[in-house]
C-alpha cells in the first residue's frame, strides 16, 4: 500500500534537534515530502535548514505566530491526501510513517491516526494519542505506563498529540485544522475534539514507534508555562460548555482544586488568571457540542482525574 503523505515540522529554534528529526525522516520505507515550517528562529535555522537540507521544503515566517499558525501553513502548502504533523524532538524508526498511515488506508472513517512515543530512554510510554474524561479535560494517554501496555484498549483513545500524528487531509479541512486562538497547550486535544464531533473516528498504530525527547519551550512551572495552560483550559471551557449540563458540578470541582493547588504550590493566581482570559477569549466563539459518548474515557474518575492533573502541573501546566 501507499498513499501521498506530506509531513509538516514546526520549528522555532533548535536547529540540532531538527536536524536529527530530519535525518531519522530521510531513513523511511514510506515516500514522504518533508515541509518544515520555520517560525522565526532565534538562530540559524532557516539558513542552515535551506543549505543542509535541500531535499526539504522550508517555509520561513517574519515573526512568531505559535504552534497551531505554524502548523496550518505548513499543511496548506502542501496537498497529499494524508498528512503528519511532527514534533522536531522526535525521531522515528524507519517504518513509522508506513506504519502510522497504514490504519488510514484501510478504514475510510478514520480521520486520525496516533504513535507511539516513547520516552528518551525507551522503556516508559511519553503518549500513545489523547485521552477525555467526562469534564473534556485532556491527557496523554497511557502516559508513563511500561511499553508493554501500548496495545492497551483503555484509556479511550480520542486523538493524536501535537507530537506526531497522521491526518486524513479531508477530516483536517472539514474540522478547519488547529484553533489558531490556542496559543500553546490544548490545540491537539481541541481538533481531536472537532473532529470526534463531526464523526471521524481515531485508531491508534503502537507500532509507528518515535522517541519524544521533551522540550522545555517554556520553563519548568514557569508562570508564562502554568498561564498559557490555563488559558487554553479556560477557553476550551467555554467552548463546549463544560460548565453547564449533567457535569458541570464536576468540572466546577477539578478546576477549583486545579487553581488552588496552584496557589499554594506557585503562590500566584497564574493559573487563574490564564482561565479568566481564555474564557473571555471565547466569548464570540461558536459552542461546540461534547463528542459522542464512545470517545470520552469514562473510566476516568474524579480521583484518577486530579491524579493525571498533578502529573500534568509538575510539566508545569495548569
Amino acid at each position: 500500500m501507499c498513499a501521498a503523505i506530506d509531513v509538516v515540522i514546526p520549528v522555532h529554534g533548535a536547529y540540532e534537534l531538527t536536524a536529527d528529526c530530519l535525518t531519522h525522516l530521510a531513513a523511511q520505507s514510506a515516500a514522504h515530502r518533508t515541509i518544515v515550517y520555520d517560525d522565526a528562529s532565534p538562530d540559524d535555522s532557516a539558513r542552515r535548514l535551506a543549505r543542509e537540507w535541500p531535499a526539504v521544503e522550508v517555509m520561513t515566517g517574519a515573526e512568531n505566530v505559535g504552534f497551531a499558525r505554524a502548523c496550518n501553513r505548513g499543511v496548506a502548502a502542501g496537498e497529499a491526501e494524508i498528512v503528519v504533523v511532527l514534533n522536531n524532538d522526535v525521531t522515528c524508526r524507519p517504518d513509522f510513517l508506513e506504519r502510522l498511515v497504514a490504519p488510514l488506508l484501510a478504514d475510510s472513517g478514520a480521520g486520525s491516526v496516533t504513535a507511539l512515543l516513547t520516552r528518551p530512554d525507551g522503556e516508559r510510554i511519553d503518549s500513545v494519542g489523547l485521552c477525555a474524561d467526562i469534564t473534556l479535560a485532556g491527557f496523554p494517554r497511557l502516559r508513563g505506563q511500561p511499553l508493554a501496555r501500548a496495545q492497551d484498549r483503555e484509556p479511550v483513545l480520542l486523538g493524536p498529540t501535537g507530537a506526531a500524528g497522521a491526518y486524513r487531509r479531508a477530516a483536517w479541512e472539514q474540522a478547519g485544522g488547529l484553533e489558531e486562538e490556542l496559543h500553546a497547550y490544548l490545540e491537539d486535544f481541541d481538533l481531536a475534539l472537532r473532529l470526534r464531533i463531526a464523526g471521524w473516528g481515531a485508531l491508534a498504530a503502537p507500532e509507528a514507534v518515535g522517541v519524544h525527547l521533551g522540550s522545555a519551550t517554556y520553563g519548568h512551572r514557569s508562570r508564562h508555562q502554568r498561564w498559557s495552560g490555563g488559558y487554553s483550559r479556560g477557553y476550551l471551557l467555554r467552548r463546549y460548555g463544560s460548565l453547564k449540563g449533567r457535569h458541570a458540578a464536576r468540572t466546577a470541582l477539578t478546576e477549583a482544586t486545579v487553581v488552588a493547588g496552584d496557589l499554594c504550590f506557585s503562590h500566584d493566581l497564574a493559573a487563574l488568571r490564564g482561565r479568566l482570559a481564555g474564557w473571555r477569549a471565547a466569548r464570540t466563539t461558536a459552542r461546540l457540542p461534547h463528542p459522542p459518548a464512545e470517545a470520552i474515557a469514562k473510566e476516568i474518575g474524579l480521583r484518577e482525574s486530579l491524579a493525571l492533573r498533578r502529573g500534568i502541573y509538575a510539566e508545569g501546566q495548569t
